[in-house]
């Protein structure tokens, strides 16, 4: 069989018996406050909660990596949409949505603090974080989640911004966290949508504001190292290194030396001579969190090229240190393939495109290697009383750099090599292909890249609809050109693309052949084979994505039209992505939308590109 699209990140749904239970009865943790240090200014929950909501605004936070900080009030909220694959997996009993406490609490006028006797857990905020309301843990996966309202006002880490969120992008990211994670691919995610009538927010016009409940295992970012990198906290950049190890990841114990790669089976064949045991090599327990950082993140992004996804802002500060698709700005999925598209209408030196997507990622790698430079760079002495105290000596500063430098550059090969051989596994299952050959890579994966981009064809759509191919329909030349047209568009080869029709079915017809000879040798030519190989094609390749023009039909149904029942269709597709059919078979309108979305893209539509306001 066939691997599905996954990076065996920590993404897992709850399975089993357990039916859930109340939000009430959902167990409330603090860890995150528990084990770091907190805004001086604000060192306790009542402190904080006794102060005016409206003097816990922007301001420089030193010393400290959150602020307890509790949402704003909203008034007359209007709850538009509930993701059920989020209650389930978070551990919720189903219905519990259409309590009036649920309700509240996705508004952020509910916390889960006693002002009288001060016990339960006190929001928070962090930086480049929303207003944190809590974390629980799934009894069945043992998944620890933290739950944030996004958009819930102003906190200490808002610099000049006004801490809401506008109904346009809160749509997107409502919608897009639950299909990356309907696509297996590590994401954030997103549990409610809600709607704030009475706020008006300014971005390129008054917009309706709104709040997203949502949830990761960790918000922590790059972003988060670089600041205290930049105001010299070495102590911190140390605690943080530590609570990273020990709470996000699962221990110091868990994290994988250079020779262990086969430890994940999707990065079985990562060289394992790529760090040499010399003395400019010794490794320590740092160099071991940042190996599993730059391993997370180079698994989610091979996955993001498999599927066409970008992030249209891949700042340090969008970078997740669990590797997890982070805060969506401008982002799209892949319509025409064209690997100089950019979703950020603003990216005009093509620095978040398709192609610099693994690339940008690494940079960001980088950045996270120097601000833990130091820890990695001391190797065997981090633990020296004299260099926790004192830091880095003038004897010791050449040998601690050059060690730090050669480490990061090694796990950079390892970085290459990871994406490279999880790529390829994404990319061998969404071809159907069930062994590897070397000549995959040119024969199948770039030619068949170079020809969608030169007929200017549709990545996603191609995928779904070779699945239904057989070999026995492609057999000879005319039989494969003939076949060619169905990854057409409706209009035919555009107009501007490089190959006109007829060059582009030749073309992709050739294609055909060398991709049916590949396939039966993988599965035979018996019919029952055949069958299996379509099913787990269909397995991986996603009828439905969240594209552009899709979101934009939405988002203009829900803020103009009034409409509520379309964020419900559209959140059952987005969770189910491989299903051929959602709605109900009598429903013949909800069929029709259902096979607009999963079809042509309309030209207007292609390509579409958006702004970072959110």
């Amino acid at each position: 069989m066939t691997a599905p699209i996954s990076t065996n990140a920590p993404n897992g749904t709850t399975n089993g018996a357990f039916s859930g239970v109340s939000l009430n009865d959902l167990p409330k943790t603090n860890t995150f406050t528990s084990n770091l240090p907190s805004d001086s200014a604000f060192k306790t929950p009542s402190i904080s909660h006794k102060a005016p909501r409206d003097g816990l605004g922007p301001r420089i936070v030193k010393g400290a990596l959150y602020t307890y900080v509790r949402p704003e009030k909203a008034d007359e909220p209007e709850l538009l949409s509930v993701s059920p694959a989020a209650m389930h997996d978070i551990g919720m009993k189903k219905a519990e949505d259409e309590t009036e406490g649920f309700k509240q609490f996705a508004a952020g006028n509910k916390i889960f603090w006693d002002e009288k006797t001060e016990e339960g857990v006190y929001p928070w905020a962090q930086c480049y974080g929303a207003i944190s309301l809590f974390e629980t843990t799934n009894p069945t996966t043992s998944a620890r989640y933290e739950l944030q309202v996004k958009g819930a006002g102003r906190t200490p880490y808002s610099r000049f911004a006004d801490g809401k969120a506008v109904l346009r992008s809160s749509i997107r990211e409502y919608v897009v966290s639950e299909a990356l994670n309907g696509l297996h691919i590590p994401s954030t995610r997103a549990l409610s949508l809600t709607l704030l009538p009475k706020s008006r927010v300014v971005r390129e016009r008054l917009e309706p504001g709104a709040i997203v409940v949502r949830f990761a295992q960790s918000w922590l970012r790059i972003g988060t190292y670089d600041i205290l990198r930049a105001r010299g906290d070495r102590n911190l950049i140390r605690q943080l290194s530590d609570y990273v190890a020990e709470n996000v990841y699962a221990g110091w114990s868990s994290l994988p030396s250079a020779f262990n790669a086969s430890k994940s089976p999707s990065v079985a064949s990562v060289p394992k001579d790529t760090i040499q045991g010399s003395a400019e090599t010794e490794e320590n327990r740092y160099t071991r969190l940042y190996r599993a950082i730059v391993r997370r993140n180079a698994l989610t992004v091979a996955a993001w090229q498999a599927c066409g996804f970008m992030n249209g802002v891949l700042n340090t500060d969008n970078t997740s240190l669990l590797g997890l698709s982070l805060d969506f700005g401008p982002f799209a999925f892949l319509d025409n393939f064209d690997p100089s598209y950019t979703p950020n209408h603003d990216d005009h030196m093509l620095r978040y495109s398709y192609k610099n997507q693994p690339s940008v990622i690494w940079w960001n790698l980088v950045r996270l290697g120097e601000s833990m430079g130091e820890l990695i760079g001391a190797g065997s002495k981090v633990d020296d009383e004299t260099f926790i105290s004192k830091g880095v000596t003038e004897d010791f500063a050449p040998e601690l750099i050059k060690r730090a430098e050669t480490l990061i550059q090694n796990i950079g090969e390892e970085y290459k090599a990871v994406f490279m051989t999880e790529y390829k596994r994404l990319m061998r299952a969404r071809l159907g292909l069930k062994s590897e050959q070397d000549s995959d890579f040119d024969d199948l994966f770039s030619e068949l890249l170079d020809t969608l981009e030169a007929a200017e064809l549709d990545f996603n759509h191609f995928f779904r609809r070779l699945s239904s191919l057989r070999p026995s329909d492609l057999e000879t030349e005319d039989q494969c050109k003939a076949k060619a047209p169905i990854f057409f568009h409706k209009e035919g080869v555009p107009s501007t693309a490089t190959l006109n029709e007829e060059a582009a079915r030749e073309r992709m017809g050739k294609w055909l052949r060398i991709w049916a000879e590949r396939v039966k040798k993988d599965w035979g030519t018996n019919p029952v084979g055949q069958e299996e190989r379509e099913k787990e094609m269909k397995g991986v390749n996603p009828k439905f994505v969240p594209r552009s023009w899709i979101l934009d039909e939405i988002i203009r149904k829900v803020e103009f039209e009034g409409e509520r029942e379309v964020l419900t269709r559209v959140m059952r597709m987005a969770t189910n992505p491989f299903q051929e059919r959602w709605a109900d078979g009598n429903d013949k309108e909800a069929i029709a939308e259902e096979e607009r979305w999963c079809g042509d893209v309309p030209r207007e539509g292609r390509g579409m590109q958006c702004s970072c306001s959110s």
